[in-house]
């Protein structure tokens, strides 16, 4: 987890897009949103989230291949404390451990 977030920033996600969005309802939690195509638009109260995502090429390490998902956050109308409290929350539920 960070300790701030900018208005607007992407991430490579380690995941197919299937995946992704078996996860983003819980980690979005109660705010509504609306899904278009390779997109989504979250209310976040009193802003909103935009986030868009393509698929990658996948990441080759020896044998082993891992899905990848660029996904791009854009915020608007947040603050640096709204956007943290958020994705807080957000990271903790996309987070996935292994072992």
């Amino acid at each position: 987890m960070q300790s701030s977030y900018a208005e607007t920033f992407e991430r490579d996600m380690g995941c197919t897009e299937a995946e992704w969005l078996g996860w983003l309802p819980a980690a979005i939690g109660s705010c509504a949103w609306q899904m278009q195509g390779q997109s989504a638009q979250v209310s976040v109260p009193p802003g909103v989230l935009q986030l868009r995502w393509q698929t990658m090429p996948p990441r080759v390490i020896a044998l082993m291949r891992m899905p990848v998902l660029r996904v791009g956050f854009a915020f608007s109308g947040l603050d640096s404390a709204q956007r943290y409290a958020f994705m807080k929350r957000f990271d903790l539920y996309m987070q996935r451990g292994g072992g």
